[in-house]
């Protein structure tokens, strides 16, 4: 579980983006579903926010795969979450 100062951070990154529609997608999500995930899905959101916008929106859109399993499952989330 992350700290107060790690979860401001998170939040920052998730929502001053160059890319608007990552910072809604991310934003939406930390809010509504965030704090439902366990400790590696949130690892794994946390490593997915820091990437940058290009990679990022390549695999939200699908374009590309993760090779890790989790930030697989953390990115269905994500891609459901967008259609709430």
């Amino acid at each position: 579980m992350l700290n107060e100062a790690e979860m401001k951070r998170l939040r920052w990154r998730c929502t001053h983006r160059a890319q608007r529609e990552i910072d809604l997608l991310l934003e939406n999500f930390l809010d509504k579903c965030f704090s439902k995930l366990n400790a590696e899905q949130e690892s794994a959101f946390v490593i997915l926010a820091e990437m940058e916008d290009i990679e990022l929106w390549q695999l939200l859109m699908g374009k590309r795969e993760s090779q890790d399993h989790v930030q697989r499952q953390v990115l269905s989330m994500l891609r459901n979450a967008r259609a709430v």
